[in-house]
């Protein structure tokens, strides 16, 4: 029996030059919030690395770093929103200036109870930030303080966000489609 290969083809929806732009303004905005004061990024894994990365390099008050990987589960492949910390913070956050960084906020329920899960650490204040928003799927409501940009619902790869582990290192957003 020969084995089936699904092709896949990405095309740009958003470029380079205007994810480095829009990454700019950003970093902008955090740092003029934020004067005075310093930020810790909190890197929700694997999807935001790319983005966490850029955004720091640009901000221009001092910044700390940390990552958290979570999974979302519920009864077979839907999500609940209940969230499994799979990855923790290395430090507490307890009056911290804290910034959810994350790749592309979808229904919201697994950042909702990530969100309210990190609000019982008692950080000083704290914010979510995205590159892309999706608020066509959202089921729960969260407040997305800084967005990169409002996307369509369409299944997307690139800057970090991958399809089977691939794509993640292309350098703009591309939709994915299969042949």
């Amino acid at each position: 029996m020969a084995e089936q290969v699904m092709e896949e083809k990405v095309t740009v929806l958003i470029s380079e030059e205007e994810v480095d732009r829009r990454v700019r303004e950003i970093a902008k905005k955090i740092s003029e919030d934020y004067a005075g004061k310093s930020v810790r990024l909190v890197c929700v894994l694997k999807g935001s690395v790319f983005f966490t990365c850029e955004l720091a390099k640009r901000i221009t008050v001092p910044v700390t770093m940390d990552f958290i990987s979570c999974s979302s589960y519920g009864n077979g492949t839907e999500s609940m929103g209940r969230v499994k910390i799979t990855k923790d913070l290395d430090e507490p956050v307890k009056d911290k200036h804290v910034i959810v960084i994350e790749d592309i906020v979808d229904s919201g329920r697994t950042l909702n109870s990530l969100l309210a899960l990190l609000s019982t650490r008692k950080p000083a204040s704290l914010r979510l930030c995205t590159l892309l928003d999706k608020p066509d799927r959202r089921e729960v409501d969260v407040k997305v303080d800084y967005t990169g940009f409002q996307i369509e619902n369409k299944f997307v790869v690139g800057y970090g966000m991958d399809f089977d582990q691939k794509y993640r290192n292309l350098p703009f957003v591309g939709v994915l489609e299969k042949e």
